[in-house]
């Protein structure tokens, strides 16, 4: 019988790969815990697994293949523009591992991974972001070797057209986030607009449960006075907070009403050339569950309201 500290182990691996599968934190848990109930019980019926590690990794990786077939679907009515569930790190782990995988979490790339068939997103995923052999991702998805090196190289020509770009370095990533928390705190619309790059996107998701721009927002004049314009309306509602954190291995934010202290949002920047170049917002709360106690963005706006009357 297999030890608890050995799914524990093998707990974070697995959601790595399946985070990057599905950009669903729910649903990557989901299908690690059933890849390691299905290890479980494997091992209880006296089966030897020569590596449960490699076993847990092909069954979360099936599942979450078969999961991208189904979401796709649910994916062509969602209301609205679909971003990633945003993934906030935690204080424990260990730093070099995910500073390694990092860039594989940024929403632009979860994103362009979107456009590719679950088998390209499997074959692209354990290949050049986990390293494994062409021979072990044939085994995993069901395929030949000599289709798997097809499928990665579709992928992965795909992925370099789209290639997101980044400030080389977090220092300053952090440093740049950081002023432009502190300005739209203020509403300081000057600030924003020198924070911003000229053609930056404002996109924003909120799945048709909590308000959200209609579709995204292209330019620095208009995406600071939006931003400008929620910082007033936090100030009516009683109080907006931004508090810095990491997000899917960039710099970010959580929105917070401050009169529940509870999250209404998340914010996640990306970062080039000394500029913001998109600013990505999540305020679908089916999305933010996992992050702590949600505010009710319907009553933030009633209490703005109100203060307006």
């Amino acid at each position: 019988m297999a030890s608890t500290d050995l799914y524990e182990e093998l707990r974070p691996p697995a959601f790595a790969i399946a985070y990057r599968m599905l950009a669903s934190v729910s649903e990557a848990e989901d299908v690690v815990q059933e890849g390691l109930l299905r290890l479980h019980r494997t091992l209880e019926s006296g089966e030897q697994i020569e590596s449960p590690r490699a076993f847990v990794s092909t069954v979360v990786t099936r599942l979450s293949i078969d999961q991208l077939r189904s979401a796709r679907v649910r994916r062509e009515t969602y209301t609205g523009e679909w971003l990633p569930e945003p993934l906030v790190a935690a204080e424990e782990g260990d730093p070099a591992w995910e500073a390694e995988l990092a860039d594989s979490l940024s929403f632009a790339f979860l994103v362009v991974l979107e456009s590719l068939s679950p088998e390209q997103r499997a074959a692209f995923l354990l290949r050049e972001v986990f390293d494994y052999p062409y021979d072990r991702i044939a085994d995993i998805v069901g395929k030949s070797e000599d289709n798997v090196r097809q499928l990665t190289a579709r992928a992965r020509r795909h992925v370099e057209e789209h290639k997101p770009r980044y400030e080389p370095s977090l220092e300053l990533r952090n440093e740049l986030a950081q002023r432009f928390i502190a300005a739209a705190r203020d509403g300081e619309l000057e600030q924003l607009e020198s924070l911003l790059a000229e053609d930056v996107v404002l996109h924003g998701d909120g799945g048709g449960k909590a308000p959200a721009i209609a579709r995204p927002l292209v330019g620095r004049g208009r995406v600071a006075k939006a931003l400008a314009s929620w910082a007033r309306s936090g100030a009516l509602a009683g109080g907006f907070e931004l508090r810095p954190v990491e997000v899917n291995g960039q710099p970010g934010a959580l929105g917070i009403d401050a009169v529940e202290d509870a999250i209404l949002g998340v914010l996640v920047f990306d970062i080039a050339d000394g500029r913001i170049q998109a600013i990505n917002s999540v305020v679908n709360p089916d999305k933010l569950q996992h992050l702590g106690p949600l505010a009710d963005p319907y009553a933030f706006l009633k209490r703005r309201r109100s203060k307006n009357d």
